[in-house]
């Protein structure tokens, strides 16, 4: 069995099976599943996949983000299962709210195809700098016949749309298509700008018709999903083959060119009117708020929501030309700052390799392995990279580059940003200053601010082997404490209370908690345990006097959610259950739940360590008293 193949057999069977998949798609680098239960799916055990960068659950979708060969996974995943095959069925998958069903339909509508689009796009860009510089004419056989295919896929983009709608609204994607053709027909593009009459009825064609157009289209196959529905259930079967396809386009075709055209045509218009406003009030703030939150939207799926309007500003009634693809560019190239960086910075021989592979895929547009794989983990590169997003969009946005051609936003976007037509190579310039900016600010930044390289993590690792096998040459004894609470682990500095925060109390930890239980660290016996149940004092057998806080100032609820299971004096066995907490009564009334544990004798021992830890399940090894 192949690597693809046992990847695709693992995702399928810990997203709950093919049972629990209503539809799957994928796109330049994830597998986006509409699963029917999304808490039946293994998350965690997804996320800690080797061949999986990283999951996100986001715009109705369940995502699994695979790299840049998820096609091939794609692919085993179709042939392993009976996803790929036809459906009539309509999904049981939960709805959610609007938003996120319209990012779910849109997403749905252009994946398929954006590769083909941003291949395409990317053609066509070399193109116009193949004319700008001489390299080919306009009237040459060469340029004429690559140029079919890299506008092709844009003039005649209502079809595309129509087949990808019709599968996502479940109705026949043929007669949708035919629809399509119809909108682009060479006789109905002949009187673009003109009123026909249709036994009476006007039928008003805008000025460039519908070719290259993007609303229209998918409004149609949605009320063609009802209309098709309706006939289904009043033509015999024995007459469906022809009649249902003959009855959907004597009601589809006039309806669309009557009424559901115009009124997309209309909601387009308005929708490109409202960003070129925004962007006319302030380019260079739109410029920064693209710029900086670009992969945030990306991380949760809203960029979606902007590819409709990129694409109505490259339409023909929106002009041809686009002024926000080239803002985009520094916010993704700016990851690969980041991620290159680290490399240079970091120690560990796992993140400099995966960091550089990122750094050199987001050349290419495909940032999850940059974002998932190093920054975001490491938060302080994607900081640093969504500020340089912000300054190189903003630079980038002032100077007025525009793009006149769809693809990917990659460094193979910069020819698409010449004018057609022209020798005009400004906004390619402006455009790779502002992303020579991005780079270089998210590379600074990275650098002199630093993150958490996980090779401290490894020697922690390798410092706790030796404790636990005596050989540190910290101490004779090391006595290791297991942690009472699950959750995120924060250093008593961090706790908002001075006393702890200070280490007037002793050395060691706080946790922010998971769970509402507390479980005696070491053995030992209980010396102290306040009334109200919030705190516990512990002596172990070693002499170590362990104090547990749990929550700041929960004295004054006065035991109120708390529950106690042992009483002063108690012996203890570690692992025993000692007090449970209701974590959510106690923050609904205004309180803190981090929990710190010290040693209040901590000057009686050599040292207290940590294990260098985020987070921690109780009963783990999380701090060793070396004495």
């Amino acid at each position: 069995m192949s690597k693809n193949q046992e990847t695709a057999k693992r995702v399928l069977s810990l997203v709950g099976g093919e049972k629990n998949v209503n539809s799957v798609v994928h796109c330049a680098t994830r597998l986006r599943f509409n699963l029917k239960d999304e808490s039946a799916a293994a998350t965690e055990e997804l996320k800690n996949d080797p061949d999986v960068i990283q999951v996100v659950q986001s715009g109705g979708q369940y995502q699994v983000v695979i790299g840049s060969h998820v096609s091939d996974v794609y692919k085993e995943l179709l042939a392993q299962s009976s996803l790929g095959n036809e459906t009539d069925e309509k999904s049981d998958a939960p709805k959610g709210n609007i938003f996120n069903q319209l990012i779910d339909i849109i997403s749905s509508i252009f994946t398929p195809f954006l590769g083909a689009m941003a291949g395409a796009g990317v053609l066509k860009g070399f193109l116009t700098l193949a004319l700008t510089m001489g390299w080919l004419a306009a009237d040459s056989g060469a340029y004429l016949v690559l140029f079919a295919v890299a506008d092709g896929i844009f003039t005649y983009l209502p079809i595309l749309l129509a087949f990808t709608a019709a599968k996502k609204f479940n109705t026949n994607q043929f007669l949708a298509v035919c629809l399509a053709m119809a909108l682009v027909h060479p006789s109905i593009n002949a009187l673009a700008g003109t009123e026909l009459s249709f036994f009476g009825i006007p039928v008003i064609l805008g000025a460039s018709g519908y070719t290259s157009s993007v609303i229209p289209i998918i409004l149609a196959v949605f009320v063609m999903q009802y209309v098709e529905r309706f006939f289904k259930k009043v033509i015999p079967n024995a007459l469906q083959i022809i009649v249902v396809p003959l009855a959907v386009f004597l009601v589809m075709t006039p309806l669309t060119f009557i009424l559901i055209g115009p009124i997309g045509t209309v909601a387009g218009n308005l929708l490109g009117g409202a960003y070129n406003s925004i962007y006319g009030l302030s380019p260079l703030l739109a410029g920064a708020v693209m710029g900086g939150l670009w992969q945030v939207f990306v991380m949760f799926g809203m960029h979606w929501g902007f590819v409709p309007i990129m694409m109505l500003n490259l339409s023909e009634a929106g002009g041809g030309i686009d002024s926000m693809m080239p803002m985009l560019l520094p916010a993704v190239m700016a990851q690969g700052g980041a991620a290159l960086a680290v490399f240079l910075k970091s120690k560990d021989v796992k993140l400099k390799g995966l960091s550089l592979s990122a750094a050199l895929t987001s050349i290419f547009g495909i940032t999850e392995p940059a974002v998932y794989g190093v920054t975001l983990p490491l938060k302080k590169p994607f900081i640093a990279a969504c500020i340089g997003g912000a300054v190189g969009g903003a630079f980038v946005a002032f100077s007025g580059a525009k793009n006149y051609v769809f693809g990917l936003v990659s460094v193979f976007s910069l020819p698409g940003f010449i004018a057609p037509g022209t020798n005009d190579t400004s906004g390619v310039v402006s455009a790779a200053i502002g992303t020579g900016i991005a780079i270089i600010l998210a590379f600074v930044l990275t650098y002199v601010l630093g993150f958490d390289d996980p090779v401290q993590a490894d020697a922690a690792e390798v410092k706790e082997d030796e404790l636990k096998k005596g050989t540190a040459t910290l101490g004779e004894q090391k006595i290791v404490l297991a942690s009472p609470i699950s959750g995120d682990i924060l250093p008593l500095s961090d706790v908002k209370d001075d006393v702890f925060a200070s280490g007037a109390m002793g050395k060691g930890l706080a946790i922010r908690p998971n769970d509402g239980s507390v479980y005696a660290p070491i053995d030992g016996e209980i010396t102290t345990i306040f009334p109200t149940g919030h705190a516990i004092g512990i002596t172990s057998k070693e002499g170590i006097e362990l104090l547990i806080h749990i929550g700041m100032d929960t004295v004054e609820l006065n035991g109120v959610g708390f529950e106690t299971f042992v009483k002063t004096g108690d012996k203890i066995t570690k692992g025993d259950l000692l007090v449970k907490f209701d974590a959510a009564l106690i923050t609904g009334k205004g309180y803190s739940v981090e929990t710190p544990i010290v040693v209040t004798n901590s000057n009686d021992f050599l040292d207290v360590l940590d294990l260098s830890q985020e987070n921690v399940l109780h009963g783990e090894d999380f701090l060793v008293v070396v004495k």
